[in-house]
């Protein structure tokens, strides 16, 4: 017989380290006399597309191409200290470096450019590749000749940006405070069939909306929003860390499970769009919010199907026969040093 249900999970998560943890990030940005900028930042890139991200930012800010921005990252030796990447703060924290930095190195160009132009520099405006008066639109000039001009007049071309997201501590006694400066909210729907014949579950839709605040690259939003549901479904009902004398017996992926494509089921990532009046042009990190809430989605839409709940992760066809009455476990038996993944220490 097969079963199914229906289950949501939500989750409000505090963006970056909170309760008074050092969080600031630093970011350079160089502009070369043909008009192209080089952003230093030491925010590393695992996939996730902070790059990407930073040179959009850098391009808004500036009014130029994307194309004309490169990013040398994570180099100790080069990049200024972007902190961690970790708690979903990069986009958060580094964009806001990288924006700052691209204020810094507009004060400059707009001093020059005003000059130029004969006009107040509150009343430039940076778009299209050009630099225009407002409200005079014939009265412009290139980006690349203000960037020769103020390179032959061996002005400042290089702009530093720093972002302190560090929050002070919560009351010790009351726990009362602002832990953390951004929030992040995330729902998701799962909808499950479950043989209560073998115990497996099937995952058959995943929707996962998830506020981003402002999804400055749209696609890689929902691809965040995707993988973090995939890994939310491992956690769900495969993957298992197990133990004996500080030695994973499970270390290896022959015997720890993680989802395969042929695992994922069809996912609808919806993007929610609240700006946060601090985060770059309203953004903030989805990174662990999109993995947050699958679990409990899952654990819940099992509970629906079957009437009864699984109380330990992960769901797998064992814990499930468990749950059903249908398998009792006996006490796990110890394992030879044969069995384990690698020799013990």
């Amino acid at each position: 017989m097969k079963a199914r249900g229906l289950g949501i999970g939500a989750m409000m998560y505090g963006i970056g380290y909170g309760f008074s943890r050092p969080d600031y990030g630093v970011a350079e940005i160089e502009m070369a006399q043909d008009g192209s900028l080089t952003i230093w930042s030491g925010a590393s890139e695992l996939g996730q597309g902070l790059r990407t991200v930073l040179c959009q930012m850098a391009a808004q800010e500036l009014g130029i191409l994307y194309d004309h921005i490169r990013i040398i990252s994570s180099d100790t030796e080069r990049t200024p200290d972007a902190g961690p990447v970790s708690a979903s703060r990069s986009t958060y924290v580094q964009g806001t470096a990288v924006v700052n930095a691209c204020h810094d190195l507009k004060r400059e160009l707009k001093g020059l450019a005003a000059e130029l132009l004969e006009t107040d520099s509150d009343l430039l405006e940076f778009r299209d590749g050009m630099v225009y008066v407002i409200g005079e639109p014939s009265n412009s000039m290139p980006f690349e000749a203000l960037a020769e001009q103020i390179h032959k007049q061996g002005k400042h071309f290089r702009g530093l940006g720093r972002f302190d997201n560090t929050t002070a501590d919560v009351d010790p006694a009351t726990s009362q405070g602002e832990a953390f400066s951004q929030y992040a909210w995330a729902s998701q729907l799962a909808e499950v069939e479950v043989d209560t014949e073998t115990g497996r579950v099937t995952v058959l839709r995943l929707a996962s909306a998830t506020d981003a605040g402002k999804a400055i690259n749209p696609s890689m939003a929902e691809g965040q929003i995707e993988g973090g549901a995939v890994q939310g479904l491992g956690y769900a009902l495969m993957e298992e860390m197990k133990v004996q004398e500080g030695v994973f017996r499970n270390a290896s992926f022959s015997n720890y499970l993680i989802p395969t494509a042929a695992d994922v089921p069809p996912i609808d990532p919806l993007i929610v769009e609240v700006p946060d009046p601090l985060g770059p042009y309203g953004a903030k990190g989805i990174g662990e919010p999109a993995t947050i809430p699958t679990t409990p989605a899952i654990l819940n839409a099992i509970a629906d199907a079957l009437g009864q709940r699984v109380k330990r992760t992960p769901a797998s066809p064992e814990n499930i026969l468990v749950v059903l009455g249908k398998l009792r476990l006996e006490k796990e038996e110890q394992l030879s040093e044969d069995d384990l993944p690698y020799p013990p220490l």
